[in-house]
């Protein structure tokens, strides 16, 4: 019978709306009182068996929730026989129901949207060589799949053969098209816009990054956030009270009806909705933006935030850098091979670097490699011990530096360079200067930042002092820390905190990690690594710095919108109970009015953050 009442909820609503119009018109223009009681009293009775279940099944569980207020307040009114209020509050209240559940329904558009993006079929090649349509779910890692021009991309995967340009929207937040050719990545939900591919699928399902941005996203709409809680323990104590206000005051009073009209003007719809509405739209935002908050919580801390460290390469710089100049200390026509060959074990954006520099060089086998946190690589290859990695290595390995050497060094880190060294057998034969580029618009990224309320920009870097100040100096930050270790960059970050610092930290890499995980905030770039993504708080899908203000900006105007909500909230329910006791005009149905209007005000007004836009100074 519940289940049937609560499916036709809607229905009841409608039929409770016609019945109090043709009471009106009946009284009104055909003066017949009868039926104008009559439709009246049906409406009430039948309007309220549903609000009455709700109150049942919260006092069930010991919880006194608006819906008790309610059901106890209509019960008096038509015991009192005022039908006119009982049946236009349960109205009312059915209807701001209504009202609430299709204003709330929009706020979640964004991840209907995602999941609405999400493929459902896949072209999969079949034994016999031909592609067949089959459901997304029948899909395996390792299956060839064709995707045509307009065609979802179904999984994560690798371009095996053709040519086309996707738009990556769902997993960036930008429109733009991406070219796409043999051996480049391809993302489930992305749109092949034009050409034919055809992939091997790497992740299916859920384990896709589609799949985790959709989870991501339902589980931060479906977390509560500390000013939530409060409410919920707010309301729980609340409601109670203000059924012992309206039994307080009939005593003292004998005015049945007054208390009866405190009982519905005192409901906290408002306050209990506020708080929620503003952060699922929050969220919705971010996810339509690229921006992925792991929670409600995350969106009121990350509004606090005062001091932000940054990793420097993938992070501040685009991660893509280049060997830019190179010495040599002998005529060992191995060393390059050597080097080649430690370095095409790594997946370093320094060993990728070495590795296209020396394309051509020969690969040898690779013995018993150990790598240093922070130093490099120590591997054996044809009997000689070789050590590839920076000035801390080298002084473990116990090499030793000509002045001529040390002059480079000085050299290479004046200019701005990485530096990666080898040495054979305790022996240094090549240094290598390397250098990564400025990401384009970080500088700007980061003044706005500044204008958001950051006191304090930080850089730490596994780099070089004189690499890592370089960069800090271009891009005006407030400090700039060299030749840290994983542990390092973590022990900056906690000894903040310590000050009394809301930190952030921003990382991409493993040995972010710790950072990421220690920082009161921790922000991944989507392209960085599994490890730094599922430790982060936020991850920013398209890895652009510009997506780091526009996540502030959003979280600071989220909570301003909470705000607001709780204090329009507050100040309706003020106003409401202080008319009873000063004014002749307030009653019950004027009450319910303005208690549903305020929960549309409030839901309205956490809308707002759906068109939210940080724009650049």
């Amino acid at each position: 019978m519940q289940r049937f009442i609560f499916k036709h909820k809607n229905l009841i609503t409608l039929i409770s709306g016609i019945l109090i119009v043709t009471a009106f018109i009946a009284r009104f223009v055909f003066d017949q009182m009868m039926i104008f009681e009559w439709n009246l009293i049906i409406a009430s009775v039948i309007g309220i068996v549903p609000i009455a279940i709700q109150a049942y099944q919260a006092l069930r569980v010991k919880v006194v929730s608006i819906d008790v207020l309610v059901t106890i307040a209509v019960i008096g009114a038509f015991l009192i026989q005022n039908f006119e209020e009982s049946a236009i509050v349960t109205f009312l209240f059915l209807f701001g129901g209504w009202l609430e559940s299709r204003t709330l329904n929009s706020t979640r558009s964004a991840i209907k949207e995602l999941t609405e993006m999400a493929p459902e079929v896949a072209l999969k090649q079949m034994d016999d060589g031909s592609f067949e349509s089959v459901d997304i779910w029948d899909v395996d890692e390792g299956d060839i799949l064709q995707v045509r021009t307009g065609g979802k991309v179904p999984v994560d995967g690798t371009v095996i053969s053709g040519e086309g340009h996707v738009n990556e929207a769902s997993i960036t937040g930008e429109a733009y098209l991406v070219g796409k050719k043999t051996g480049s990545e391809v993302f489930a939900g992305t749109l092949l816009d034009n050409g034919t591919i055809q992939i091997e699928a790497d992740k299916v399902g859920e384990d896709t990054t589609f799949g985790k941005i959709i989870e991501m996203v339902e589980e931060a709409q479906d977390s509560k956030s500390s000013a939530e809680r409060f409410i919920d323990r707010f309301s729980k104590w609340y409601t109670p009270a203000v059924l012992l206000l309206a039994v307080v005051v009939y005593l003292f009073s004998s005015n049945i009806e007054l208390a009866i009209t405190i009982l519905v003007l005192g409901c906290p719809g408002a306050l209990v909705i506020g708080v929620p509405v503003s952060n699922v739209s929050g969220i919705g935002n971010g996810a339509r933006q690229g921006v992925l908050f792991k929670g409600s919580e995350v969106m009121q801390n990350f509004s606090k935030v005062d001091t932000i460290f940054f990793d420097k390469t993938g992070t501040l710089t685009s991660g893509k850098p280049e060997v830019v100049d190179q010495v040599t200390y002998s005529d060992n026509p191995e060393v390059p091979n050597y080097l080649y060959s430690v370095e095409y074990e790594s997946d370093h954006p320094l060993a990728k670097a070495i590795v296209e520099y020396l394309d051509g060089a020969e690969r040898r086998v690779v013995d018993d490699t150990d790598v240093v946190k922070g130093g490099g690589i120590v591997a054996q290859l044809d009997g000689h011990r070789v050590a590839v990695g920076n000035k801390v290595l080298m002084d473990k390995e116990q090499v030793s530096f000509s002045h001529d050497m040390l002059d480079d060094l000085e050299r290479f880190e004046a200019n701005g360079n990485s530096i990666v060294m080898i040495a054979v057998d305790g022996v240094l034969e090549m240094m290598m200067g390397i250098r990564d580029a400025i990401r384009e618009g970080v500088k700007e990224d980061l003044k706005h930042l500044k204008s958001l309320g950051v006191e304090n920009l930080i850089v730490l870097s596994g780099d070089n002092q004189g690499t890592v100040d370089l960069v800090a100096r271009e891009l005006g930050l407030t400090e700039a820390h060299g030749n840290l270790l994983p542990e390092d960059k973590s022990e900056f970050v906690q000894q903040l905190q310590r000050e009394g610092h809301i930190v952030a930290f921003v990382g991409d890499g493993v040995n972010d990690s710790p950072s990421l995980a220690h920082a009161d905030i921790g922000i991944a770039m989507g392209s960085g690594t599994n490890v730094a993504i599922e430790t982060s708080d936020v991850v920013l899908m398209n890895s652009e710095m510009s997506r780091l203000p526009h996540a502030l900006g959003l979280t600071q105007a989220t909570v301003r919108n909470m705000i607001q909500n709780i204090v329009i909230a507050i100040g309706v329910v003020v106003v409401l109970l202080m008319s009873v006791f000063l004014s002749d005009w307030m009653n019950m149905t004027i009450g319910m009015l303005v208690h549903e209007l305020s929960i549309l005000v409030v839901i309205l007004n956490g809308m707002r953050l759906l068109r939210f836009k940080n724009n650049k100074l």
